[in-house]
């Protein structure tokens, strides 16, 4: 099972298919390609998977499940923590 940590839209690309977004002070790159008429906006919260942008959440809601993950990476060792943010959106089950 993969979760989805909401991240903040930072930075969008002139052309509007790219975006940096930022999981926890953790920054990547995401496609915008699967939103088709969505309004991203720098500031809003979203859901990533596999590297795309699958979906605009609200901005209350994002800060209780990063507040929920927050209290879910209490409780994992320092390796496993790190694995968690930084390899988010790589999905071991996105064949399936």
């Amino acid at each position: 099972m993969c979760l989805s940590i909401p991240s903040k839209v930072v930075k969008i690309s002139e052309d509007k298919t790219m975006c940096t977004v930022d999981t926890m002070g953790v920054q990547r790159d995401a496609n915008l390609m699967m939103m088709e008429d969505a309004d991203i906006k720098v500031g809003d919260y979203v859901l990533l998977h596999i590297g795309f942008v699958m979906n605009k959440i609200d901005e209350k809601e994002a800060l209780l499940s990063i507040d929920t993950y927050k209290e879910i990476l209490e409780l994992m060792d320092e390796e496993d923590r790190k694995r968690a943010i930084l390899e988010d959106d790589e999905c071991p089950n996105r064949g399936l």
